[in-house]
């Protein structure tokens, strides 16, 4: 049985090497999760929640002896790959937008699978204070506009911190990601300049700053540069003792990102597509930078020689990630589903066909 590690080795090997690896499954360039064994399920995109799920996936190998081969490549990368039918799941931080559903051409669903947060992680060795950020002056960071930690608007909210006479290098994301896009979409919610001049979406025309692939590359350029600022998921900055910033809601309120102000930003109707947004919410507890993560499938399942074997396989993981698997949530920082989350999930499911039967019961 392979090991977490030599899975993700793997994985990243598929990635590198993607037509030779279609070449490979059969030479007939049909999709690698339709011509591996069907002991095999493979996912690609979101880095957002990769550290829970290589938890996720590694406890259910042990279980049910399924191997899961995950790309951590980006929310971007995850549906380019569903859309060419190279994995057998595509993973994003974001609902698929317009141009995405046109390109896949047939339907999708969207699965809840976690919550989790989007923090401002910073580099500033002799600060000791927490810093603290308002909504206008993230802004104004990103934007360039804020270009010292000891501009006077920083200052304003960090009466007692010590806030260095250095520049900011602001750090984001240079591929396609459902991270950007939870920050764009707050962005967008709360600066009309930002909204005006950038906008949301998983890749956008950044003011300023340096870009890192996955949140793995921004948490390591914001770690290894003295006055960077960038954003990244909380477990990433965690698990790489990196200090986050504090962020006012809309209630006025400067909350610290955890599991507990993450459910309460999540703690909304999920309407039955499962497609919603957490960011800026009225939850007066609730962190304001929030978002869930979705695993998306085709709605029907029979294509490219696929068994109905592997599709119950892959389903019935899917719906485990959303009940028993979410016991790994908080150890590792993300927010359990809501209980509607979960409700409206398992409904999606059933709804998955196999030549036009329901899966699942």
């Amino acid at each position: 049985m392979k090991t977490v590690k030599s899975l993700l080795l793997a994985g990243i090997a598929v990635a590198i090497t993607g037509s030779m690896f279609i070449t490979g499954c059969g030479g007939n360039g049909k999709a690698g999760g339709s011509d591996s064994t069907d002991n095999t399920i493979l996912g690609a995109g979101a880095t957002f929640p990769n550290p829970l799920y290589s938890k996720m996936f590694s406890e259910y190998n042990k279980a049910t002896n399924l191997k899961v081969n995950y790309q951590s490549i980006g929310s971007g990368g995850g549906i380019q790959q569903l859309t060419s039918k190279t994995v057998d799941f595509g993973a994003s931080d974001a609902p698929m937008n317009a141009k995405q559903d046109s390109a896949i051409a047939v339907p999708v669903v969207h699965i809840p699978a976690t919550a989790g947060a989007v923090v401002l992680s910073y580099n500033l060795p002799d600060m000791k204070d927490t810093l603290m950020l308002s909504p206008d002056v993230l802004a104004d960071i990103f934007l360039g506009n804020i270009k010292k930690w000891n501009d006077a608007k920083i200052k304003a909210i960090n009466k007692d911190a010590k806030l260095p006479d250095m520049d900011i290098q602001v750090a984001h994301r240079s591929d396609g990601s459902g991270t950007t896009n939870i920050f764009t979409t707050y962005l967008t919610k709360v600066s009309k300049g930002w909204e005006e001049k950038v906008g949301k979406g998983s890749s956008v025309n950044w003011p300023v700053g340096l870009g890192g692939k996955g949140n793995e590359g921004v948490a390591g350029s914001v770690k290894q540069t003295p006055g960077a600022i960038g954003y990244v998921e909380l477990a990433y900055a965690i698990q790489n003792n990196m200090a986050f910033a504090k962020m006012q809601n809309k209630a006025g309120n400067f909350i610290t990102p955890s599991i507990a102000s993450v459910t309460a930003a999540a703690n909304i109707t999920i309407p039955e597509d499962a497609k919603v947004s957490l960011t800026n919410t009225d939850a007066p507890d609730g962190y304001p930078i929030s978002g869930l993560s979705w695993i998306i499938i085709y709605k029907e399942q029979k294509y490219n020689n696929r068994t109905i074997d592997k599709v119950t396989k892959m389903l019935k993981l899917i719906q485990w990630m959303a009940h028993d698997g979410q016991q790994y949530s908080a150890a590792l920082n993300y927010a359990p589903l809501s209980s509607n989350a979960v409700s409206v999930g398992d409904a999606l499911l059933k709804t998955v066909t196999f030549d036009g039967k329901p899966v699942l019961q």
